[in-house]
C-alpha cells in the first residue's frame, strides 16, 4: 500500500507515457526503493493519471529515478497546481518566495512551455496561458534556445479522446528537473540489434524488467532461457554483470537459420556478446551456456541478485528439456564425444514455473528478485494460478494483453528466506505451492482463440480484435 506524506513536503510531479500503464507503479517504486525511499502518494491517486505527485523525496532523488525510468516521460519540482487557473494562480501565490528566488533572479534566462494531455492548443491559445502567468516574480531573460531554468505549464483534459472538455480537470506548474529514459527504447530497439530470433523482447519492456528486478551495478544477473540476450542488454546498460544459459545449442552459438527477412543464415558474428559489444557494454559479459534450465549446472548457494527471464510459452519457440519418456540405453559416464546430442521431451509450463521458483530460492541472495512472464489464458485467471514458493514474496503482478482471449503477466517475487527442510515439505503438501496444471494447456488455449478468428475472417464476420505480439 502506498504510504501518504503531508502537502508540507516538497512535492514533485512526474508525467508519465500512457503505455504499459500496470507497468508504471512497480517500476516507480521499484527504483525509489533503490534509494531508500517509498511512494507516497496523494489521498486521491490515480494510478491511471500521466500526472502523479511525488511527496518525501529529495531532488536527488527524482534525478535518480529519472536516470533509469522508461515509464516516466518529465519530472518537475512542483510550484503550484489546481483543478482550474483559478486555483492554480492562488497555489503559485502561497508557493514560498524564497523557494522561487534562485530560478527568477535578474541574471538567470528562462522559458516556459505549455504541455496539453489529450487537447492540442495553437501557437496562440499557448502564448495565451503564459501570459496569464505574467504574476510570477519572474526578473531574468526569456531564452528560448538555451535557457538556464525550464518551467512548465501542464493541463490534464482526460483520457477520454472523444470527449475532450472546454477546461482541464486539472492544471500543474513546476520546474523542469529532469526527463526519463525514453530514448533507451529507440537506440535499443530490437530492428537495429545485430543479433535477434523470432521471440527477442522488445526493448522498452526488457528495460522494464531490469528497473523491476532493480538492476543496479555490480550486480550478477542470470537470465536461465537466455535466447538473443535481449534482457543481458537492459541489464548490461545498467552496470551488471550477466550470464544465462539456454537449451538451444544454435541460438548460444548464434548459428543456424537468420530471423530477419531476406537473410537466411546467420552472420559469423551474430551471437549475445555481439550485441552487448553493440552498445558499448562488453565489459558487463560472463558467458552463456548450452544447459536444460531444469537441472542446476551452478554451484549451491546463493549467487545471483537477480534472475529475470521469458521463458518459452509453446508458442513461437517449443518447450523442452532433455530426457525421454522411453527407456534408451544412455551413453558410458566416461562418454564425452563431441557429437552426442541428448534426447529432449516436452517441457510442461507448470513444470517450467516450479523449477524457475525452486532455481530463484536456492540461488538469489537475500532480497534478491526474479522477473518472469508468466502467460495466461484470460477467462480462466485468478490470482491464485499465480506460483508461489514458500521462500518467496509475490512483489507486483502486471498483465499485458495479447489478444482478446490471451495474455501475459510480468510477475516480480523477492527472496525473504533461505530454504529450509520444511519448505520442501511445504512444496508437497501445501495446496498454495501447488502448480496450476491449466498452465499447461496454454498453446491448445491460444491457438484455439486464433482459430475462431480465422473462421470468423473468412465468414466476413468482425473479430474482437486484439494485439497478437508474443515473444517468449
Amino acid at each position: 500500500m502506498a504510504l501518504r506524506c503531508t502537502r508540507t513536503c516538497q512535492q514533485y510531479l512526474l508525467h508519465l507515457a500512457q503505455d504499459n500503464i500496470d507497468f508504471r507503479l512497480p517500476e516507480i517504486k521499484a527504483l525509489l526503493s533503490l534509494r531508500g525511499k517509498q511512494f507516497c502518494s496523494e489521498e486521491n491517486f490515480k494510478e491511471k493519471s500521466p500526472f502523479w505527485l511525488l511527496n518525501g523525496v529529495s531532488e536527488d532523488d527524482v534525478r535518480g529515478l529519472m536516470e533509469r525510468s522508461v515509464c516516466a516521460k518529465s519530472a518537475f519540482e512542483l510550484w503550484g497546481h489546481g483543478r482550474t487557473h483559478d486555483e492554480l494562480q492562488t497555489s503559485l501565490l502561497k508557493y514560498p518566495v524564497e523557494k522561487m528566488a534562485p530560478f527568477t533572479q535578474q541574471e538567470t534566462t528562462y522559458k516556459i512551455n505549455v504541455y496539453t494531455f489529450n487537447k492540442t492548443l495553437v501557437f496562440q491559445e499557448r502564448i495565451k496561458k503564459i501570459d496569464a502567468l505574467e504574476f510570477l516574480p519572474f526578473q531574468g531573460k526569456v531564452s528560448l534556445k538555451n535557457p538556464e531554468h525550464i518551467f512548465c505549464l501542464l493541463e490534464d483534459y482526460g483520457s477520454d479522446p472523444n470527449n475532450i472538455p472546454n477546461e482541464p480537470f486539472h492544471v500543474y506548474f513546476g520546474r523542469w528537473i529532469a526527463d526519463g529514459q525514453r530514448e533507451l527504447i529507440r537506440s535499443h530497439s530490437v530492428k537495429k540489434r545485430h543479433f535477434i530470433g523470432n521471440t527477442s523482447m522488445e526493448a522498452g519492456l526488457s528495460f522494464l524488467m531490469a528497473n523491476h528486478a532493480r538492476i543496479k551495478a555490480h550486480d550478477l544477473v542470470c537470465d536461465p532461457f537466455v535466447g538473443t540476450g535481449s534482457l543481458l542488454v537492459a541489464c548490461s546498460h545498467f552496470g551488471a554483470y550477466v550470464c544465462g544459459t539456454d537449451i538451444d545449442y544454435n541460438i548460444v552459438h548464434g548459428i543456424g537459420k537468420a530471423s530477419r527477412k531476406n537473410q537466411k543464415w546467420r552472420g559469423p558474428d551474430e551471437n549475445i556478446r555481439a550485441n552487448l559489444r553493440q552498445y558499448g557494454t562488453e565489459q558487463f559479459y560472463i558467458d552463456v551456456l548450452v544447459s536444460d534450465s531444469s537441472k542446476a549446472i551452478w554451484r549451491e548457494g546463493p549467487l545471483f541478485d537477480a534472475i529475470i527471464t521469458d521463458p518459452p510459452y509453446g508458442i513461437r519457440e517449443s518447450t523442452r528439456r532433455t530426457g525421454s519418456q522411453k527407456e534408451i540405453n544412455k551413453p558410458p559416464e566416461d562418454f564425452c564425444g563431441e557429437s552426442h546430442i541428448p534426447v529432449s521431451m516436452v517441457y510442461q509450463l507448470s513444470d517450467i514455473f516450479t523449477d524457475l521458483l525452486r532455481f530463484a530460492a536456492y540461488y538469489l541472495v537475500m532480497g534478491g528478485r526474479l522477473v518472469y512472464w508468466l502467460p495466461v489464458y484470460r477467462p480462466e485467471y485468478r490470482d491464485e494460478i499465480v506460483p508461489q514458493h514458500p521462500c518467496l514474496r509475490l512483489v507486483s503482478n502486471c498483465e499485458q494483453a495479447l489478444s482478446s482471449h490471451t495474455s501475459r503477466r510480468l510477475i516480480t517475487m523477492e527472496k525473504t528466506k533461505e530454504v529450509e527442510d520444511s519448505d520442501e515439505l511445504a512444496l508437497l503438501l501445501d495446496s498454495r505451492f501447488r502448480p496450476y496444471r491449466g498452465h499447461n494447456a496454454f498453446r491448445e488455449k491460444y491457438f484455439s482463440g486464433v482459430s475462431k478468428r480465422t473462421g470468423r475472417a473468412e465468414q466476413g464476420t468482425p473479430s474482437n480484435g486484439g494485439a497478437d505480439v508474443l515473444s517468449e
